[in-house]
Formats: structure tokens, sequence, C-alpha cells
């Protein structure tokens, strides 16, 4: 999905002051969670590198991942990162405790296997390596799908603003799935967080959690 909306994508992100939600709300509170840079941090599903582009220049040494070969390659251009991997989260091609940071942002729920990336994340971090992960809120969905929170359901929101496009394709799954997995690969959460948009919001956005490998 993700190398078929490459071109919508990159503009979305790219353009200067368009995506609000990232500037304004997801990524500030997201970056309050990111610990200090340490030895290697890996960017698992790092699209066309913007969070690469924002760590970097505060110390972070950077790897990105990412199976769309166009927004790899773009990733790759825009600097940030020492390297940038053609590969799947399922299959990360770095050896065990390579890293002591992986970020996920706004890229797990986007996969068909986020128990295995999870698990993944686990391998290829030290012991006492985080994992910071940033998804859609599983609250925030159609209200039709609310109508069964626990079945894994995927959805495509097409977004129009200011003459650009863009689908966002996901699965919608419950908070217990990932709470699971990140249990089953010797995680332990450290810090949650639902940032909300405004005092008027009924309802989060987002979800953020740090992570801390134990095993």
């Amino acid at each position: 999905m993700w190398e078929r909306r490459a071109a919508e994508w990159t503009a979305w992100a790219r353009t200067a002051g368009h995506d609000v939600h990232f500037t304004h709300l997801n990524w500030p509170a997201f970056e309050e969670l990111v610990p200090a840079p340490g030895r290697l941090t890996l960017d698992l599903g790092c699209g066309e590198g913007r969070v690469g582009r924002l760590l970097q220049p505060v110390g972070h040494r950077l790897v990105g991942l990412d199976t769309a070969p166009t927004l790899a390659a773009l990733a790759r251009d825009g600097g940030g990162y020492e390297r940038v991997l053609d590969a799947a989260a399922t299959a990360i091609p770095l050896d065990d405790g390579t890293v002591d940071l992986v970020v996920a942002f706004m890229s797990l729920h986007d996969m068909d296997d986020p128990a295995r990336a999870i698990a993944e994340c686990g391998r290829v971090l030290e012991a006492g390596g985080r994992l910071c992960l940033a998804i859609v809120h599983p609250l925030n969905r159609p209200a039709e799908a609310l109508e069964d929170y626990f079945a894994h359901q995927r959805v495509a929101v097409p977004v129009e603003r200011d003459g650009l496009t863009m689908t966002f394709e996901a699965i919608d799954r419950p908070l217990g799935y990932y709470t699971g997995a990140l249990e089953d690969a010797g995680f332990v959460v450290e810090a949650l967080r639902e940032p909300r948009p405004d005092a008027a919001a009924a309802q989060p956005l987002f979800l953020h959690m740090r992570c801390r490998r134990e095993w």
C-alpha cells in the first residue's frame, strides 16, 4: 500500500505546514517519550524519512527500514540516516542486540503482522533497550467499526485538504493485541500517553508508548 501511495504521502508529509496533526500534536507529544541519543536508533517503517531528519540533529545515529522502495530511497536521499534498509519489519536484517532504541512512529498499525515485528524489535534491541511506538488510537476508528472493537478490521480513509489527497490504509486492532505482543516479546510498558488534540476533544487520535526490553 505505501509503495502505491508513495507520491501522495511524500507530498502530504513534505509540504510545509500541511500535516498539522503531525506538527502540532503527534510528534511533539511523542518526542517527549524518546530517550536521549545512545549507541544506535532504528527507525522502523521510516517512510520518506521525516523522523530521521528530526532525530539526527539532536544526536541520534539512525538506521532506517522500510518495505516501500520509493519511500526508502527518499529517506536515504533526504539525510538523517547512516543507512536505510529495504526490508520488512518482520525480518530485520540486523544482528541480535545491535541497537538500544527502536522508534516505530505510526507504522505498526499498517503492518500485517505487528506482533512478529515487535518480537523482531526485541531481538535487535540490547537488554534494557527501549521501543517507542505511536499508533492510531484503537478508539479512533469509524463508528461502524466500533460495533466490534475486538475485531481486526482493514480500513481505508481518503482525506483531501488544500489540494492534496491521501488515502490512509491501516488495520484496526484492539489495544490488548499490542500489549499482548509486547508482553510476549519481553517488554514492559514504562509510559503510555493519549495526547489530547484540545480541551474540547471527546476522544484521542493517537496512542504513544515507551517500552523497555526486560529479557
